[in-house]
């Protein structure tokens, strides 16, 4: 953690046209959190107390979004979209007011790390008020390059138009992230008095700015991974894939098995236990917490869930939010369950869908069951109590409750509460006509031959 105060500018003006999308691609999603969001999370956890977004102009979204997940910070709107090194003078009175380091990253870039942040600040001293994250570039084509001389140290950076065929060479690129010593920043960008050819005024300037005024500029360096930047709907994909993978590593480091780990995908806030058994195609949506020794069968899709330990689900289920499978209880195949607490050893094998309710301990939901929770206006609730057991094909009409130890009967509706350890029985009377069959297909197959002719 930085020892010095720290304010971080977040650039998210850009509107990732090349997405072609209404929605700023900042707020695009990767495992289920918006890159802007990543991007918060990385930074907080230095420390820093203050933080600034640089929206563009019409950007409610992206708004909204900062406020939502950085509520205590300030949101600044650039105008106009003339460079970076604009952008960042788009938070200028964040900047004077300050007295520390100042950090700008850009909210496109999901995965940078706080090890890496710390790395770029620790570069800064009294003699090196500009340091600058780069990366070793696998194609460095389109980058600009960082130009050195000596350790570590920035002598310029070359934009690769402007670079001679050695300079193209260098597979050193410049990330755009960068750091500062807020007392020299705001003297360094306001001397960026000059558009480049592209008519904008670009941060990396303040580098040979700086070296021309007698300081050091540091270099640090990251793997390329980490300032991956997303402007297209390829680069999203290609972003969703590592984190998928880094996400299933760490699962899988943890103490969780993953029968085929290419075919699950986690939230970004998905919390799996010790000794889970995950088979292949598995989602996790947002808010989902798997505890100890859990069996997920494939085919799964869950959000918003909470399996405690030794539950078993699947295949085919599917728990949607404020499902609470209990200890050692069992979901079956094509089950349902929403807002409904699945106790102690209660289970629900077949195609059954389990709508806001209570399914008491070692209570059994027979093959079909449904909770007919909704009236078209309101949802109701349906509590089975503790061993209780609800036939085959039944529905439950809410609101009703079965008591503990009831029975009911199979293929019956039932619209009133029902006693403990009472059965209930809702069906009419059998009535059975011999040879009424073999009379019909009779019947029947003489109509069909009369038709044909």
């Amino acid at each position: 953690m930085t020892s010095r105060p720290l304010l971080t500018i977040v650039l998210a003006a850009g509107k990732g046209t090349r997405m072609k999308s209404a929605v700023p691609k900042v707020l695009h999603r990767v495992g289920g959190l918006s890159l802007i969001g990543h991007v918060l999370t990385a930074i907080r956890s230095l420390g820093q107390s203050r933080t600034a977004f640089v929206i563009g102009p019409n950007m409610d979204g992206v708004r909204a979004e900062a406020a939502k997940i950085a509520p205590e910070a300030e949101v600044f709107v650039q105008d106009q979209q003339l460079g970076t090194a604009h952008a960042v003078l788009a938070a200028r009175t964040a900047i004077a007011r300050h007295d520390g380091d100042v950090l700008v990253v850009f909210g496109d870039t999901p995965f940078i790390t706080p090890a890496t942040l710390e790395g770029l600040l620790a570069s800064l001293d009294a003699t090196t008020p500009v340091a600058v994250l780069g990366f070793h570039a696998a194609d460095p084509n389109g980058y600009g390059r960082l130009i050195l001389d000596g350790p570590e140290q920035v002598s310029v950076i070359r934009e690769q138009e402007d670079a001679t065929e050695a300079e193209r060479e260098i597979t050193f690129c410049n990330s755009g992230v960068m750091a500062f010593r807020g007392e020299q920043m705001l003297t360094l960008l306001e001397a960026i008095g000059s558009r480049n050819a592209k008519g904008e005024y670009y941060l990396t300037d303040a580098v040979a700015i700086a070296r021309s005024k007698g300081y050091r500029v540091a270099a640090h360096s990251c793997v390329e991974e980490e300032v991956m930047g997303i402007n297209s709907r390829n680069q999203l994909a290609q972003a969703e894939a590592v984190f998928q993978r880094r996400f299933r590593e760490r699962v899988m480091a943890e103490g969780a098995t993953l029968i085929a780990p290419e075919t699950v995908w986690f939230s970004h806030d998905t919390v799996i236990g010790r000794d889970v058994i995950i088979e292949p195609n598995v989602f996790f949506g947002p808010k989902v917490v798997v505890e100890d020794e859990v069996v997920i069968r494939a085919n799964c899709h869950i959000e918003g869930a909470r399996l405690r330990r030794g539950a078993e689900v699947g295949p085919f289920a599917r728990l949607r939010p404020n499902a609470d499978i209990g200890p050692r209880a069992k979901i079956g195949n094509f089950v349902e369950v929403k807002n409904v607490t699945v106790e102690e050893g209660a289970k629900a094998n077949h195609l059954s869908y389990l709508g806001d309710g209570r399914v008491g301990a070692g209570a059994n939901i027979g093959a079909g069951t449904i909770f007919c929770n909704y009236d078209g206006f309101f949802k109701h609730r349906t509590d089975v109590g503790a061993g209780a057991f609800v036939g085959s094909n039944t529905a439950l009409v809410a609101p009703v409750n079965i008591g503990p130890g009831a029975f009911i009967g199979s293929g019956s509706v039932i619209t009133k509460d029902v006693p403990a350890d009472a059965l209930a029985l809702e069906r009419n009377e059998q009535s059975v006509r011999e040879g009424w069959a073999a009379k019909f297909r009779t019947m029947m197959q003489r109509r069909k031959s009369e038709k044909r002719s």
